[in-house]
């Protein structure tokens, strides 16, 4: 069969919805983007979001919210930087803060020069942090972070628990990850999600950990498919996309499919039946 070609099937709860969602606008995106010698300035240290980026974010919380897709997700996993941190909660996270002693907030006010108020926890799916989805480690300053305790004060309700060192240990001032390893990362990523029982989860991350990630695996799409996955994204772009297990990585059982024949009891095919009739007219 030619790639891509056709319809396939594949059973229900061997697949789960993922919601790819480019960070907003980052104060390294505008100079970055007209000049790439740009990320290399340490003026853009774990850069946060601009005014802008920050309309962005409104503007997709909107269709979130307009779409019926807060609704929906079960998780929301980030890249434990501020920009993306700052878009997640900002997309999927509560309203307006009011201080509750038992409800700690999502973020503090003014958290990373936002000039916004603190945002709840109430009514919004967990956010978790995760290192596996950070941008292409190495050399750049924009994509080094924050030690997790500093995080740990500016957004109080996220769990950070996941991340294993509270300093960064994988950037590297002189060495930038390689293409190949940014995409195996990005797989093992994917797979570690079939870890998690949610079937509908948002994945707040960076535009060179999708591009290089996607592009791995739209191998076996059909070439307008591989466009429309393998794109770069804009900032604060969502994409609804749908992960199959298709190497058995996933335990779980089907919460919808139902086995039949309850009660028990004998039961032929229907020839067989026709077959057993037509013997016993004949005696």
């Amino acid at each position: 069969m030619e790639t891509g070609a056709g319809i396939g099937l594949y059973p229900l709860h061997r697949c789960k919805n993922i919601y790819l969602v480019r960070h907003a606008q980052g104060i390294h995106n505008v100079d970055g983007e007209k000049n790439y010698k740009a990320y290399m300035s340490h003026d853009y240290f774990d850069a946060e979001l601009t005014q802008l980026g920050w309309q962005q974010v409104d503007n997709l919380r909107k269709h979130v919210h307009s779409s019926g897709l807060h609704k929906k997700i079960e998780l929301v996993i980030s890249s434990p930087l501020m920009r993306t941190m700052q878009t997640a909660v900002g997309v999927f996270g509560g309203d307006g803060y009011t201080d509750m002693s038992d409800v700690l907030p999502l973020m503090v006010a003014n958290a990373g020069n936002s000039n916004r108020a603190a945002i709840s926890s109430s009514n919004c799916p967990p956010i978790i942090t995760e290192e596996s989805c950070r941008e292409h480690l190495g050399v750049h300053p924009c994509d080094q972070r924050r030690s997790i305790s500093d995080y740990q004060f500016l957004f109080p309700a996220v769990d950070f628990s996941l991340i294993e060192s509270d300093e960064d240990n994988l950037w590297k001032a002189d060495v930038r990850e390689t293409i190949e390893e940014l995409a195996a990362r990005g797989k093992k990523f994917l797979n570690w999600l079939w870890t998690r029982k949610e079937k509908e989860i948002a994945i707040v991350t960076h535009s060179g950990f999708l591009f290089h990630t996607l592009n791995a695996l739209q191998n076996e799409c059909h070439p307008d498919v591989k466009k429309e996955i393998c794109s770069h994204f804009a900032n604060c772009e969502l994409r609804s996309m749908v992960i199959v297990d298709r190497s058995m990585l996933g335990s779980d059982i089907s919460v919808t499919d139902y086995p039949g024949k309850i009660p028990k009891g004998i039961d032929l095919p229907s020839d067989a039946v026709v077959e057993d009739n037509n013997i016993k007219k004949g005696e």
